[in-house]
């Protein structure tokens, strides 16, 4: 599932963006090829008037200098005086049929009123057009001038084929597409590896969450095979072994029930709703509290429970109570089960530049180096832990939940002398 998803928005991001890549393209080309137009246009004015302005100054129109002028110019010319043609075609014979000349002269009556009989004898200036001829599928540049000269009219005809100009336009145009096609593979490129970045949180998170599932199938079935065993083993029991029966049952339901509660906690987390109400709360009493709540049960398995408060009282701390509370008995808890007879725990309360920093020292069985960075996963539990059924690997998930939500941290590290100290961090 999701690498046809990865594959998708790939293909999506690279699509859009690559659309957006050549629409763009297109708005610049479409630009830069007006702009080399109007540019060619522009000089071939220049050059044709330059051209008129040398046949109005000679007085003799050799054919050398002709010859050099078409040579530089790359014109293609057609003057006619009255009529009579002076170009020798042996010395610059002419590359275009003689009909777009005629065809351009035509043009030049027709759209700008350029004829022969507008000039008279006292007419001294020149009259000239210059346009875009299309004709046979090819393009031109024209411009067609009325000299007058010595009593006798000029009528030049200059045309310069768009050929090099449109074979620069298809140069720029493979340019362009080359580059929005390497632009839409580095696209392609880099969409695979930031979609990929983007949905791995979705493959993790999914992964965690079917293990989740798992897990918790696991440990939900534990319990239910349980009662179902001693319910069924109660029709054939003794009144005393129901009774044992019937106990084993209440045990294996609020086992369970526990279970139920915790996986409730964590879903809340999850679902952004896990209530938090915060007022202002003396956390020395708070420790205090949670040591006598769990003073018995250090008592009963022969541990020494100790607390560690300030020597004046702590500044009130805006923080869920209950929340917090929670905290304290999870990892008051988990020191209590994994500290051997005889040990030690220590709760204590420190407060400096207004952090308030809350640890829970044992000196149990300790956790590996190797294990530090995944007790806090969902149901995980160290090997040494797996036979103590009053655990789920879920509490130290749900204490730093509870701490990630009240904007502190914890962490775990090693006692000194061994065994394990949880810090949790509150500023």
């Amino acid at each position: 599932m999701f690498k046809r998803l990865h594959i998708r928005l790939t293909l999506f991001c690279t699509f859009i963006s690559g659309l957006i890549l050549l629409l763009t393209s297109l708005i610049c080309i479409s630009f830069s090829e007006a702009e080399a137009r109007e540019s060619y246009f522009s000089n071939f004015e220049l050059k044709a008037a330059m051209l008129i302005h040398q046949i109005e100054s000679q007085s003799v129109l050799s054919l050398e200098w002709f010859s050099q002028l078409k040579a530089d110019t790359k014109f293609e010319m057609d003057i006619q005086d009255n009529g009579t043609k002076l170009i020798f075609e042996d010395l610059s014979p002419q590359r275009l049929d003689p009909r777009i000349f005629a065809l351009a002269r035509k043009a030049a009556r027709d759209e700008y009123g350029l004829t022969e009989e507008s000039i008279t004898s006292d007419t001294k200036l020149s009259s000239n057009a210059s346009f875009e001829l299309h004709t046979g599928g090819k393009k031109y540049y024209a411009c067609i001038a009325l000299i007058p000269k010595n009593s006798h009219i000029l009528n030049t005809a200059v045309l310069q084929p768009l050929t090099e100009l449109s074979h620069s336009i298809n140069v720029s145009r493979v340019l362009f597409a080359g580059a929005d096609v390497l632009g839409i593979i580095l696209l392609g490129i880099f969409f695979w590896f930031y979609t990929w970045h983007m949905i791995r949180p979705l493959i993790i998170n999914r992964q965690k969450q079917t293990e989740f599932i798992a897990a918790a199938s696991h440990e939900l079935r534990s319990p239910l095979a349980l009662m179902l065993s001693c319910l069924s083993s109660m029709s054939k029991a003794s009144a005393d072994e129901a009774e044992h029966f019937s106990e084993m049952i209440m045990q294996e339901g609020k086992r369970m029930g526990r279970l139920i509660d915790d996986m409730l906690t964590l879903s809340s987390s999850d679902s952004t709703h896990f209530p938090i109400n915060k007022t202002n709360v003396e956390l020395d009493t708070l420790v205090l509290s949670a040591y006598e709540k769990f003073e018995p049960l250090a008592l009963k398995k022969n541990i020494s429970l100790d607390f560690i408060l300030p020597d004046t009282l702590s500044t009130p701390y805006s923080c869920d109570r209950e929340r917090i509370e929670q905290v304290l008995s999870i990892l008051l808890d988990n020191a209590l089960s994994y500290t051997p007879e005889n040990g030690r725990v220590c709760l204590s309360l420190s407060e400096t530049s207004g952090r308030i920093t809350i640890r829970v020292a044992d000196n149990g069985i300790g956790i590996p180096d190797s294990e530090k960075e995944s007790i806090f996963e969902r149901f995980y539990r160290c090997d040494k832990a797996h036979k103590d059924k009053k655990h789920f690997g879920l509490g130290l998930c749900i204490a730093q939940e509870i701490v990630h939500m009240h904007k502190g941290k914890i962490r775990v590290e090693d006692t000194p002398g061994g065994g394990t100290t949880f810090v949790v961090m509150l500023s």
